[in-house]
């Protein structure tokens, strides 16, 4: 115990020395409180401590900021759907019971209209085409005697009629009745002959009419033989086989896309519907593709599904040489395009319908309220409460207040640092 107590009083005697030693060689090191009381002699002595030696005061917070700049902005809309022919011929056998003999056509040709597409056997309708022409000879070898008959008969009467002329003017005293009535009756023979044989020629021209109306129906047939394209466009599609025996009633032979026009068929959401408009351009990706294809707008639907609750729109395609009908295509159609006033989308707060930024004026924070329009990628058209040149704070705006201040930096600096 006595020896604890003697190491306290040599402690204090120690602390007791190294203050009464700084109060005599170096009183200015000591605090200026401490100093105070034990010397206050002394402490005019020393010099007062320096504005540099004080603390210095904290700098304000660094901010990012981006410069509002006016830029062009395009509202555009994805699409996607399938790709359809805008309009498709179905090429079917003209004729039934015909078997196919030829095909000059497969999937993918382009074709012209009335080009020749397939043909039919036409053996049978050949046979029947010469039998018809045979039968419209007899008909004019038939006019041809009935025209004779009838000059001979006409002669016939006109000789007749001058018998009977002559009996009547010599009169009865001279020519007896009988001889009187077989001249009568011969006239009245001379005349019913004539008749028969003008009717007989009309019945021979009749028969021709109707030999030629059959060989004309005989000759379109034989034309029907050859199935040709009722349109130009592209093939797409081909059921025709060789040898098959065709029918009227059955699938289409051949069926092709007029004039090669696809389109895209697309569905859209009702409430986009109405900012469709027919014309707007169209940037569409095809399966395989590289680069787009450019469309545009050629129709738009005016009927909505109950179902989906969703309308068609029709894209028409410019360039068709890599479309396939079937295929799943998609792209954007671009809605609106304009210039305006661009901030980071991330700067934008929103409270409901209303939004705001931050922008920094004179080193300080100051909110604007802000109408935004169209957002493209990571920028924000802001169609009024900032101009173009004013920095907008592009980050951390959360943690700020109005009116505070700031240190701005460069958005893409402090992505640097």
């Amino acid at each position: 115990m006595r020896r604890t107590l003697l190491i306290i009083v040599a402690l204090a005697v120690a602390a007791l020395g190294g203050v009464w030693a700084a109060t005599a060689f170096a009183p200015c090191a000591l605090p200026p409180a401490l100093l105070a009381k034990i010397a206050p002699n002394k402490v005019a002595a020393c010099p007062a401590e320096t504005a540099a030696q004080q603390p210095a005061a904290p700098p304000p917070p660094a901010v990012s900021v981006a410069p509002a700049e006016r830029r062009e902005f395009v509202d555009r809309l994805f699409v996607s759907g399938t790709l359809v022919a805008r309009d498709e011929a179905m090429v079917g056998a003209p004729l039934d019971g015909l078997r196919l003999t030829e095909i000059l056509a497969d999937d993918g040709d382009t074709v012209k209209k009335g080009q020749v597409l397939a043909r039919l056997d036409r053996s049978q309708l050949d046979a029947l085409l010469a039998e018809s022409d045979a039968a419209i000879l007899r008909a004019k070898a038939t006019i041809e005697q009935a025209k004779s008959q009838i000059g001979q008969f006409e002669a016939s009467l006109v000789q007749a009629s001058a018998d009977l002329d002559r009996s009547q003017k010599l009169g009865p005293q001279i020519v007896a009745g009988s001889t009187l009535d077989a001249r009568v009756a011969g006239q009245r023979v001379a005349q019913a002959q004539l008749e028969s044989a003008r009717h007989a020629l009309s019945v021979a021209e009749a028969d021709e009419a109707a030999r030629a109306a059959e060989r004309q129906e005989l000759q379109v047939r034989l034309d029907r033989t050859e199935i040709k394209a009722p349109v130009a466009g592209l093939v797409t599609h081909r059921a025709a086989r060789l040898g098959a025996v065709v029918s009227g009633s059955g699938e289409a032979l051949f069926r092709i896309i007029v004039d090669g026009a696809i389109d895209l068929e697309a569905d859209a959401p009702e409430q986009s519907l109405a900012r469709f408009a027919v014309g707007m351009p169209a940037a569409l990706r095809l399966p395989g593709v590289a680069d787009p294809v450019e469309g545009r707008v050629r129709l738009i639907s005016e009927e909505v599904d109950k179902a989906s609750r969703t309308g068609k729109v029709r894209i028409a395609l410019s360039d068709v040489s890599h479309a396939r009908i079937g295929s799943f295509a998609s792209g954007e159609v671009e809605l609106v395009r304009r210039d305006g006033v661009g901030a980071p989308a991330s700067a934008l707060r929103r409270d409901g319908d209303v939004a705001r930024l931050y922008v920094v004026r004179d080193g300080r924070v100051e909110e604007r309220r802000v109408t935004p329009g169209i957002v493209e990628g990571d920028a924000v058209e802001i169609r009024d409460g900032v101009t173009a040149g004013e920095s907008i704070v592009a980050r951390a705006a959360a943690f700020l207040r109005p009116g505070d201040r700031v240190r701005p930096t460069p958005e893409t600096a402090a992505a640097g640092g």
